[in-house]
Order: C-alpha cells, then structure tokens, then sequence
C-alpha cells in the first residue's frame, strides 16, 4: 500500500470513527432536537441559495461529457434550491420514526415484550449526479437517528459541499455532533472501495443512487448489507377500457415529465384491439413531445415512425426520451410480459374496470403498483415521507420509497418483575 492509499484509508476510517460516535448521540436526541436541526439547515439552504448555485454553476461547467438526463439531475436552480428545503423541512415535520412500538404482547409468565423502533446506526449513501440527494439522504438519516456518510458523485463535488455546508449550520443550531452528517472530501473512487469495505466495521448499511454500473458494483463489492435497485424498468398498461383522455395524458406525463428520473416510463403496453383508438393518439403525443418510438410488429404497423425494437428494448431502462412501445393480447398477457422483463420497480395500469386493475395490482410482485396514476408518482415526498433516499426493490427489510421510517430497525425490549427460566 502506498502512501497515497495509506492517507485515504486513515481519513475514510476517520470518517467512520466520527460517525460512530455521532450515532451514539443521535441515538438519544429527543424528537425536539433533531427537528429544529432540520429546520435550521433547510433555513441555510435558503440563505445560501446563491453560493450553492454558484457551486453548481462549476459543476455544470466541467458537464460537457454527461448526457442531456445527466446534465438535468445535476443542475440546479432556484425552484430546486426551494424544493430542497422545503423536503427538508416536511421531513423535520414527520412523526418522529424511532421509540415507535410496533407490536407489544405478555407471556403467561409475566415477562411483558415489547417491539421498538431503533435506529439502524451509520448509513454510507454512495450516489451520482444528484447533489439534492446530498440535503435528502442526510435529512432522512438525522431524522431517523443516523449519522450519514455522503459521497457524492465527482461531476456534483462542488454543489454537494455547499449543501452540505448549510447542514452542518443546522447541526451546530442544534448542538449535534459534525460527525452526524459527513461528506466524503475526496473524488477519488478507491474512497467508495473503502465505504463498501465497511471503514473498520464503522457503516452498517449502503445505499447506492446512481446508474447501473454504480448499483452493480456495490451490490458486487460491498461486505455490508445494501439497499437499493438496480434498475427501473416501469412499464404503463393502457387496458382496453382505459378512458382515452385520461390514457394519453398518464403515459405522456410518465414517460415525458422528467426522463432521468427511475419512474420515469420505459415501457408502454397497450391492448391490441384499441390499437387503432387509443394507440394512435398516445403514440402521436410522444412523437410530438420528440420521445423515439420503438415499437413491435404491430405498433410499427400502425405508426410508420416507430423504429423497430428488439428484445433488449423491453430491458432498458433508458432515462432518455425513448420508449419501448408493444401490443398485448390482454390484462394477462401484459401481466406475464412486466414479469419476465420488468425491474420490480413501478407500473401502472390505466382502466375504467376496476376488476381488472385489482388483479394487475394483486398479480404483480414490484415494489409499487398503480391504478389511474403516472408512474412519475414513484416518489418519497409524493408518498408523503417529505422525501426519499432511494426505491428499494428487494424483498427483505423496506420496498418503494425509503423514507424515515424504513431508515429504522427493531429491537426487543422485554420487562419483567424477577423471572428466571427452569
């Protein structure tokens, strides 16, 4: 080991040391404390709207290399500074997650048991792009009683330290520990190496926002456990009995409000017979709204400026303004496509039959599923959690939006009046 990696291994270790320690406090911050931390910084982030859109000025300089869904999650403006704090302070306003008691009962030999809510302890989130992920992940994390460790992607560095400059004022308002909400100083990739290696057993939990290169390597590398998803392949079902004004103004909006985004649409499925009626307006809309088409036999059929698309169409989660269009032969037959190519991530079917929507929602396994609603609704502050740090699709511990409450574990508290086992 050279002396470069010897000093990145010590500062990441330090790292970890801190936030240990930090958890410790925040362990037992009363609810009053942490909220008028998150208060104080959503403040900063308002008072200092001028220097983070400074900083996100150089990021957005040296972004000539990054796609044009790229360049929109990185950049900033006024209304995102605004909707910055304003996430932050929904989250102060939350009901406070830890001490909660999710289920207590008595044993007929008196001992009284009881289920709590506890924080998790040191969360590293490893993310690309987004520095407003910077001011949500840490937010979620001190509202939860975790202490966060921040890396940010290299192409936010400057945006994500001006936020995080804000969040230390609202810790010290507060009288917390620095250590609750760290940023990683360093672009330097063998620092995301070390946070996967656990920092001397310091991080209890990953969770990675990013691309599926970045997902991919954590959930390869990382010897602690990972929460996140890997892709988000959504998929909309226009049902033969969807209302047609209702069905072009859902796709258009879940495939076109924000591409970059993983509930954004990748997929369109669409029953064969309304081809005619309902395919021709929906697909016109995309094509106005310049979206590439890429369609089936049968869409090509109906649509001359649909390309052809192949089976990797139906995999690709495209976070551009491009989307896989195909004809299905019924509720069953768009069911049985979204298992086999579907990410478990978020879809939607648009009906005016509602036995029809029971069964597409009862029948899939994704970690959202929607009736009448835009996919782009796969969102922790839409859901009402203030915001998210990530859409967990694995089956163990939180799915959907990871908001305050999935940022908390459980322990066993157990009361009893001098008890001893035979």
């Amino acid at each position: 080991m050279n002396v470069r990696e010897t000093t990145l291994e010590a500062e990441m270790n330090a790292l970890g040391a801190g936030a240990r320690e930090a958890a410790g406090v925040l362990r037992e911050a009363s609810p009053e404390t942490k909220a008028k931390a998150l208060r104080a910084a959503a403040a900063a982030i308002r008072a200092h709207a001028k220097d983070i859109l400074a900083a996100n000025a150089k990021d957005m300089a040296a972004a000539s290399g990054l796609s044009p869904a790229l360049k929109d999650r990185l950049a900033l403006d006024e209304k995102r500074i605004e909707a910055m704090a304003k996430g932050v302070e929904e989250v102060a306003a939350l009901p406070d997650p830890v001490g909660r008691e999710l289920a207590r009962w008595k044993r007929p030999n008196g001992l009284d048991i009881a289920r709590v809510a506890t924080p998790i302890g040191v969360i590293g989130i490893i993310y690309e792009s987004r520095p407003n992920v910077t001011a949500d992940a840490a937010a979620l994390c001190l509202k939860s009683g975790n202490a966060s460790i921040l890396r940010g992607g290299s192409e936010s560095l400057h945006s994500s330290r001006a936020i995080h400059a804000a969040l230390l004022e609202g810790l010290r308002a507060a009288n917390l520990p620095e250590g609750a909400i760290q940023l990683v100083p360093t672009t330097d990739r063998a620092a995301v190496g070390a946070m996967l290696k656990g920092l001397n057993g310091t991080i209890d939990l990953i969770i990675p926002r990013g691309g599926k290169s970045l997902v991919g390597r954590v959930q390869e590398e990382a010897r602690v456990p990972v929460l996140a998803h890997l892709e988000g392949i959504c998929h909309v079902y226009v049902h033969e009995k969807a209302y047609l004004a209702m069905a072009r103004k859902i796709v258009l909006n879940a495939k076109m409000r924000r591409t970059g985004v993983c509930g954004a649409a990748e997929t369109l499925l669409i029953d064969r017979g309304i081809l005619q009626s309902h395919g021709i307006p929906i697909l016109n809309d995309l094509k106005n709204a310049h979206c590439e088409i890429r369609g089936d036999e049968s869409i090509r059929k109906i649509f001359s400026d649909a390309k052809a698309a192949t089976e990797e169409d139906w995999r690709t989660e495209y976070l551009d303004a491009i989307i896989a269009v195909k004809a299905v032969d019924g509720l069953e037959d768009a069911i049985h496509h979204i298992e086999i190519f579907g990410s478990h991530h978020t879809e939607s079917i648009v009906t005016e039959d509602a036995k029809a929507a029971g069964h597409f929602l009862n029948a899939l396994d994704s970690a959202i599923v929607m009736w009448n609603a835009s996919t782009q609704f796969a969102d922790g502050a839409e859901f009402g959690m203030g915001a998210e740090i990530g859409i967990g699709t694995g089956k163990l511990h939180a799915r959907g939006p990871v908001g305050v409450e999935q940022l908390t574990t459980f322990k066993y508290v157990v009361r009893g009046n001098g008890q001893i086992r035979d």
